[in-house]
Parts: C-alpha cells; sequence; structure tokens
C-alpha cells in the first residue's frame, strides 16, 4: 500500500512493487518507486506525463531526501 506525505505543499507517494503511478499519482506529486535498480524518483505532469532522474537511488531514504529538496526548489519558486 502506497504512503503518502506532504512536503512544502507537494505530495510525495511513495509506491509499494506493483503499483502504478497514473492510478495512484496526481500532477504536480512526486512518485518515489521501487524497480529492480533501486528507487526511482518521478515526477507527474499536468497531463500525467512522467519525467525523472536518470539514475535509481540505492535506498527508499536517499530517494526520499530526493523528493523532498525537489518539494523545496518547486515551493522556493525554481
Amino acid at each position: 500500500m502506497s504512503t503518502t506525505i506532504l512536503h512544502r505543499r507537494t505530495r510525495i507517494v511513495t509506491l509499494d512493487p506493483g503499483e502504478e503511478i497514473a492510478a495512484l499519482c496526481k500532477p504536480d506529486d512526486i512518485a518515489i518507486r521501487p524497480d529492480a535498480d533501486g528507487w526511482s524518483v518521478w515526477f507527474v505532469g499536468e497531463d500525467g506525463a512522467l519525467d525523472g532522474y536518470e539514475e535509481p537511488y540505492p535506498s527508499q531514504q536517499e530517494a526520499l531526501w530526493a523528493a523532498k529538496a525537489a518539494a523545496e526548489f518547486a515551493s522556493s519558486g525554481g
């Protein structure tokens, strides 16, 4: 079951294996999803398009830190 936190007015959704971003996330959310190589961070666009970092993070905690940093950057008008 996914978990959602709100950081700087941005929803960060951590998905479980097999959960789909499109089913659980809204535009402007940040999704963290486990895959074979680690934990990937994805940004959900207004039209549902996904953009993410090229390399996954080795741990869920590192992916969460990256997502929080991105949320802070977005809330600062960056």
